[in-house]
């Protein structure tokens, strides 16, 4: 039933737009009648809990039936959201201030929350943060997050007021990243998406994910940035990255950094401070932490008890299995 319930959600939010879009765009690449691109989208939601983003992300269009069998959906991660990830719990992360709070001692920047915080408090933080980074508290694959310095904080006044109608009511510092990381793309932070799970007793580091910006403010995917899946005890990359629009790259296209062999600086310090927060709130043993390496050591940017699961592109690898064999030696789902 559950099951039924997550499958009858996500049809009343599907874009149908949309899907024809990347539907179009799969048949015109592969050269294969539309109507079938279509059909074996919907086998696939039915069958092995793909979206229409799965399918195209993950190239189901070329894999075997025992292929797709072993890659993580979004209907698979969901599935571990609901069984391990405690309702009552879940809103310390997604109550981004909340989260901040909770987490306070590994941030590694200031931040206010302007749902309690006076606008003398915010024009006094303005005063000595330049740039500001400002979120919706509630937003996802951030939506509602700018950037804002220079002559944008001339007036503070102007800007408390505007920040309080577009509901973002979360400001914080700018991290100053690692210069290693910055030499990637400078003009945003470049972070990884790391998901852990806590078994009660061992913190499982499952997957990492680089993530770099490509000339926006932000390195998220559904907003123009690009991915890579590191090796998650090394955290060297292997491979290429790619973005929404199925470009790949070996090397960043505005900086020319070798994405290719790619070295996280500070790595280790990134598994230890995992190993501690992973523990803070038990009962949502299942996260994915957006980590920024800062000048100072690794800075948590937020926690994710819904992630996704970042898998690579066949095309990029020559690998057609997933990662669902791996999660299942940890978790049982």
């Amino acid at each position: 039933m559950k099951r039924i319930r997550h499958y009858v959600s996500r049809l009343k939010s599907l874009d149908v737009k949309n899907m024809l879009a990347v539907a179009r765009a799969i048949s015109a690449r592969d050269r294969t009648p539309l109507i079938l691109i279509l059909l074996d989208m919907v086998w696939c939601s039915l069958v092995y809990q793909a979206g229409y983003l799965d399918y195209e992300e993950f190239e189901f269009n070329v894999l075997s039936r025992a292929e797709r069998r072993t890659w993580i959906t979004s209907g698979n991660a969901n599935s571990i959201v609901v069984k391990y990830n405690q309702r009552d719990f879940r809103e310390r992360f997604y109550d981004k201030p909340t989260f901040n709070a909770t987490f306070d001692e590994w941030l590694g920047r200031d931040w206010l929350d302007l749902r309690t915080a006076s606008e003398s408090d915010f024009v006094e933080f303005v005063s000595s943060h330049d740039p500001i980074m400002v979120k919706v508290v509630d937003s996802m694959s951030g939506a509602g997050i700018e950037k804002h310095s220079g002559e944008e904080l001339s007036d503070p006044h102007a800007l408390y007021r505007e920040l309080m109608n577009n509901r973002q009511f979360l400001v914080e510092a700018f991290i100053e990243q690692h210069p290693g990381m910055s030499a990637l793309c400078p003009t945003s932070v470049n972070s990884l998406r790391m998901i852990t799970f806590f078994d009660g007793s061992d913190v499982h580091v499952l997957e990492a994910v680089l993530r770099m910006g490509n000339g926006a403010d932000v390195d998220n995917y559904g907003r123009g940035g690009m991915y890579t899946v590191l090796n998650e005890k090394t955290g060297i990359a292997p491979y290429g990255a790619f973005d929404k629009y199925a470009n790949t790259f070996t090397d960043h296209p505005q900086t020319g950094i070798p994405i290719v062999g790619f070295q996280v600086p500070l790595y280790d310090e990134v598994l230890s401070t995992l190993d501690t927060v992973s523990r803070v709130i038990p009962q949502i043993p299942y996260v994915g932490w957006d980590i920024a390496i800062s000048t100072t050591g690794p800075a948590i940017i937020e926690g994710n008890y819904n992630t996704g699961v970042f898998q690579m592109k066949p095309s990029l690898t020559g690998i057609k299995t997933g990662l669902l064999p791996k999660f299942r030696e940890v978790i049982d789902f």
